[in-house]
């Protein structure tokens, strides 16, 4: 599960789209077919810097010659969003992964909503146009601090679907979900995805439990610290099966910086347990999940692992690297 397939691409556009905000149009190299994608998928760009980092795909998830991403320059940047900003060149050359999912659209809805903070407009941008693809009811929410900051705007109008707007610049504060969401009736069959800041998702997963929205779905670009469980081990030993290493893990180190330190066979890409990059094959032993990707099923199941910041509750962990 560690292996993701990488594509040679280059960036073809790029485009102001708000305050801070570029798109990103990459095109594939010569000899590279751009593998087929769903809405809500996302690519790693492996940048000029020697980062890796992941960005939501948001163009039409029909099209299969181009590749779009929206990148936010953030002001607590650890270094990726800056090197798009100030890097990035139109023609140069950029190693991109496969397009993966973890914020699957459900298209069997009878009415979806989609609600967006800020840049995490990117994902339910792609979702929307797939819904209007496929002539399926729903509606857009679209929060942002001002009208500068707001990315897209022309293209979500263009779909000719009801849009909520607010600004908070302009309505003296943050939107009123329950108010929002409360005026759809409760039914089993609707869907309601939200992307965007922290506090807005812990907000939209508060508010849709509490009026009874149970498919509720988010996907976040910062993590939720996950604190190490009670018998989470400090220590442990980790065979890599099929190279054949074994190393030990200590409380003055961790799983990430161990794997790192031996150069293990692993695409780290968001070290945060956001971006699914990492997942590695548990084969033995009992992981300490503590990302923000698999469900509760697949961790009970602990058939699989984030590495880049789960640890572990027995003493040995073998994995499939």
């Amino acid at each position: 599960m560690s292996t993701i397939n990488t594509l040679q691409a280059w960036v073809h556009t790029l485009r102001h789209e708000a305050d801070d905000i570029i798109s990103v149009d990459l095109r594939p190299a010569p000899d590279v077919i751009f593998p087929a994608f769903a809405a809500g998928s996302h690519i790693d760009l492996h940048l000029p810097n020697g980062m890796v980092r992941s960005y939501s795909l948001c163009n039409n998830s029909h099209e299969r010659h181009r590749y779009v991403v929206g990148v936010l320059k953030d002001r607590a940047s650890r270094g990726g969003s800056r090197c798009v900003h100030e890097q990035l060149r139109v023609g140069m050359r950029i190693t991109i992964s496969e397009p993966r999912n973890l914020f699957a659209l459900h298209e069997d809805a009878t009415h979806s909503v989609l609600v967006a903070g800020g840049i995490g407009v990117t994902p339910l941008l792609c979702m929307a146009r797939r819904l209007k693809d496929l002539g399926k009811p729903f509606e857009f929410m679209y929060f942002a601090r001002s009208r500068k900051s707001a990315a897209f705007v022309d293209e979500i109008e263009a779909l000719g679907v009801p849009v909520t707007w607010h600004f908070d610049d302009e309505k003296g504060g943050p939107p009123d979900l329950s108010a929002l969401l409360g005026k759809r009736p409760v039914a089993a069959s609707e869907h309601y995805y939200a992307c965007g800041p922290a506090v807005m998702l812990d907000n939209f997963e508060k508010t849709c439990a509490a009026l009874g929205h149970a498919n509720a779905h988010i996907e976040r670009f910062t993590a939720v610290e996950v604190a190490a469980a009670d018998d989470a081990k400090t220590t442990f030993t980790v065979e890599l099966r099929r190279s054949g290493q074994m190393f030990d893990v200590t409380p003055d180190t961790t799983l990430h910086k161990r794997l790192i330190e031996i150069n293990a066979d692993v695409p780290f890409s968001c070290e945060e347990g956001i971006c699914g990059s990492c997942e590695t094959k548990v084969l033995e032993g009992v992981p300490d999940h503590r990302d923000m990707v698999l469900t509760d099923a697949e961790r009970a199941a602990n058939k699989s692992m984030m590495v880049c910041v789960s640890g572990c509750k027995s003493d040995r962990l073998v994995l499939d690297i």
